[in-house]
């Protein structure tokens, strides 16, 4: 049995290192089950890599345990092989990208994050790759991007704490960070774009590592033949809590706006997340983020989403439910908010666009199933605001009121009403 305490690789037998381990044989799941990845929208094996455990990539890597999976990537966690076998090994996290995915795109803008501002305090909260290299699969090339590895993103971890709340002081911690984060890649990157997981010490990640190299992986085979490998996220127990620090990752969506008169226009963000510029498609800039900020700090303290019913029945976004929600805890939009609205129907993107549910789409109202607002800036959808206010809070008094102001001030419809990172890291409720 070997031992792994990552972030290096200690091994007892020194004659297996530099050389693939054995891995238990896989086992099958029932075929008719989804899982993962094939479960995206438009889920398309094609453009998969047929990753196994076990396998080595550029004469390096030896992949060992998947533990994420997107619409455009995989990500596993694998051994560099790479030194001398007396010296410890690396484990990392590696992504192998889609054959359709924008990877060029996301390692420059990585590039651009690493290399921008070495001296500000908020360039070491963002992981970037260590390393990029290209592999051939059935379908085309595929591009894999090497990580320090993390633990795990915060909607998980946060279900390590009792009743799945986060004590209020480590949050404004966290807060804190992910602000100062966010004023570098903002301020002084000029890209959108937020993902906050976590780390902790080695000890957690080699007793997972342990664990699952004694224990085979799951997976099932889909309708093309294409192994499926059910991702492991679960890292148990917290150890030191204290030596958890947020980053920021994942940069395949983000966008570089590099000018203050560049607007991004086309659809982002998960669901519950999604801006009301975006919906309404009269541009957004990174002052996007900050409302997706907004709805996840309430989602840490509060224990629950801010928004519960952007989906319809069937699964699918429902842009004029979530807009409905808005109005019922922030009141209609200002009339200014609504003029741009109207000036910027009918805007075509450069490229259409396909839906969830398979509608290739010109424009923002096309997409999100508009019209939204009369002009005078009525909603045209009033059965669907809902009896609802920003719920009672599990805050004293002055913690409630310093909280509430806080969420206001990211969760503003006109996007310039918002302050800005470097602004909210100065507000009472992270400060005290």
């Amino acid at each position: 049995m070997h031992r792994i305490r990552p972030r290096h690789i200690s091994r007892t037998l020194h004659s297996l290192s530099r050389k693939p381990l054995t891995l238990p044989p896989p086992t099958l799941l029932p075929q008719h089950e989804l899982i993962d990845e094939e479960i995206s929208p438009g889920y398309n094996p094609k453009t998969f890599y047929p990753a196994n455990p076990g396998d080595v990539l550029a004469d390096r890597y030896q992949i060992l345990v998947k533990v994420g999976w997107g619409m455009s990537s995989t990500v596993w966690f694998a051994r560099d092989m790479r030194g001398h076998e007396d010296e410890p090994e690396n484990v990392i996290a590696l992504k192998i990208t889609n054959t359709t995915s924008h990877a060029a795109d996301e390692r420059e803008i990585e590039d651009h994050i690493a290399t921008t501002d070495a001296s500000h305090r908020g360039r070491s909260l963002f992981r970037t790759y260590s390393d990029c290299f290209e592999i051939a699969g059935p379908e085309g090339k595929h591009v894999c991007l090497a990580y320090e590895p993390m633990r795990e993103p915060m909607w998980l971890f946060k279900k390590r704490f009792r009743n799945g709340v986060i004590p209020l002081p480590l949050v404004k911690t966290y807060v804190y960070f992910l602000l100062v984060a966010l004023d570098y890649l903002h301020a002084g990157c000029g890209v959108v774009h937020t993902g906050l997981f976590l780390f902790e010490d080695a000890d957690v990640l080699g007793d997972f590592m342990n664990h699952h190299l004694d224990h085979p992986m799951q997976y099932k085979i889909d309708s093309t033949g294409r192994p499926i490998y059910l991702s492991q996220n679960d890292f148990g127990p917290l150890q030191k809590v204290t030596r958890n620090i947020p980053k920021l990752v994942d940069f395949g969506l983000s966008n570089r706006l590099d000018s203050h008169d560049d607007w991004g226009i086309h659809p982002i963000q998960p669901d519950h997340y999604r801006a009301p510029e975006v919906i309404l498609g009269c541009g957004w800039r990174m002052s996007a983020d900050i409302w997706n900020l907004g709805v996840l700090v309430w989602e840490i303290i509060v224990g629950r989403g801010l928004f519960c019913h952007v989906h319809d029945g069937k699964g699918c976004y429902d842009a004029r439910a979530h807009l409905g929600e808005m109005i019922a805890l922030f009141g209609l939009p200002p009339i200014e908010m609504v003029t741009r609205y109207h000036s910027a129907r009918g805007y075509k993107w450069r490229s259409p666009i396909k839906r969830q549910d398979g509608k290739v789409c010109e424009d923002a109202e096309q997409y999100f199933g508009g019209p939204f607002f009369y002009r005078d800036g009525n909603f045209l959808h009033s059965d669907l605001i809902p009896d609802r206010k920003l719920d009672t809070l599990p805050l004293e008094e002055e913690e409630r009121e310093n909280f509430l102001s806080f969420i206001k001030m990211t969760l503003a419809w006109v996007p310039e009403d918002r302050k800005t990172a470097r602004e909210l890291m100065e507000h009472p409720f992270v400060r005290r």
